[in-house]
């Protein structure tokens, strides 16, 4: 085990990998797409090193999160579309976007695990991280080209449901991630806990946060890379990982931009009244993970006797204070996520005054998988708008609790 800095390895030439989506078959080939010159990075010399991890703070990674310090955030979360509720909760449920945003999320030093195959102008790494005291594993890439003078922009990947057990780290996604890779962007996408070789127990992601707080504390991992720019970040994410991809971007400001595709972004309400579908789907309902629904209706009542909680749980409540621009894909025969849950966060997000793109596929399923390059196209496009064309002068600002209704 070895941390980055320590590796030196030839760049090779490869096409693109084959994609295999979270839910379903993907097509055999990733979809070529065309860069603008900008966008793509030139294949560097065999002999250039690999990244290597800034030094870690001096603070090491806890095995629990911890509050952060007292809020500097001062405005109030107003319910945009639905739920109509002003969230509060009393006392905060650990699914709270307030009590996400006072916890801290360390991250550590990302340690290489294995070097794999390069990609056509990218290294690509198994390497791992700390969450709450687990070491998480995760699909790096990293161009090869030369480094811009501020370090290279990053997009952080959330992938959607598939069975834990039959996670893999370099399999799924593997053409989602070359296609921005190949353009210029370091890409890191988080195996969760409990999925694969990640330590852990798998959780689902909607009765808790941990999958948010894994992809969190790999938001801070990365940014300790060298070669990464810590003020151009972006996320992606697929069905159960657009979920993630949102309550992420109401939680901390780091993230520039967000890509959701068929993402399971609908209110709380919206998911246990609008979302019954078969279990064992590629949108993530395994029938072990349904009982996040009898678990809050038992301890809170449901959406019609506690608005109040569930309002404060459903990141849509918080878009006025979301980090960035939406893009969002879907497919109009979706049979795992309906593609009224986007129909829906649209509408949310222009009602809050923010940006959004929506792009609805006609016929096509979960994976986009007839519009796969088009929607790739799309999203690299957003991802230069948005992230690559930031300015990395300003810092992030620190994001804390607004204040509970009525102090």
């Amino acid at each position: 085990m070895r941390f980055l800095g320590a590796l030196r390895f030839p760049a090779l030439l490869i096409g693109l990998a084959v994609a295999i989506a979270a839910c379903s078959s993907q097509p055999a080939s990733a979809p070529m797409l065309t860069p603008a010159p900008v966008a793509r990075a030139t294949v560097a010399p065999t002999d250039t090193p690999p990244p290597t991890a800034t030094s870690a703070p001096t603070a090491a990674p806890t095995a629990s999160r911890t509050p952060t310090p007292a809020p500097t955030y001062t405005s109030t979360p107003t319910a945009t579309a639905t739920p109509t509720s002003t969230p509060t909760a009393t006392p905060l449920s650990p699914l709270a976007v307030e009590f996400m945003r006072k916890q801290s999320f360390p991250g550590s030093d990302l340690v290489i695990e294995q070097t794999l195959e390069p990609g056509a102008n990218y290294s690509r790494y198994v390497a791992s991280y700390k969450s709450d005291g687990l070491k998480i594993n995760g699909l790096l890439t990293v161009p090869t080209g030369p480094k811009p003078p501020t370090g290279w922009p990053v997009i952080i990947f959330n992938h959607g449901y598939i069975p834990p057990d039959q996670y893999r780290t370099t399999e799924r996604y593997v053409a989602y991630q070359d296609a921005f890779a190949r353009n210029g962007y370091i890409t890191f996408k988080s195996d969760y806990r409990g999925h694969g070789s990640s330590e852990g127990r798998a959780t689902g992601g909607y009765g808790n946060v941990d999958y948010t707080a894994d992809v969190l504390n790999a938001l801070a991992s990365v940014k300790r890379l060298k070669d990464a720019d810590p003020n151009r970040i972006g996320m992606w994410g697929h069905s159960m990982g657009g979920s993630v991809t949102l309550r992420a971007m109401v939680t901390v400001p780091d993230l520039k931009a967000g890509v959701i595709w068929a993402g399971v972004v609908a209110s709380y309400p919206d998911l246990f009244d609008r979302w019954r579908r078969a279990p064992a789907g590629p949108g993530g309902m395994p029938a072990p993970a349904r009982g996040w629904r009898n678990d809050l209706t038992a301890q809170y009542g449901t959406p019609e006797e506690n608005p109040q909680f569930y309002a404060s749980i459903s990141p849509n409540s918080y878009l006025k204070e979301i980090s960035g621009p939406l893009q969002l894909h879907h497919g109009t025969a979706d049979t795992s996520v309906p593609v009224e849950f986007s129909d829906t966060l649209e509408k949310q997000m222009k009602d809050a005054g923010k940006t959004v793109e929506y792009f609805k596929y006609p016929g096509d399923d979960h994976n986009i998988a007839s519009n796969l390059s088009a929607a790739l196209q799309r999203s690299v496009a957003f991802f230069d708008k948005y992230v690559k064309s930031a300015s990395s002068a300003v810092p992030t600002p620190t994001l804390a609790a607004s204040p509970p209704p009525g102090k």
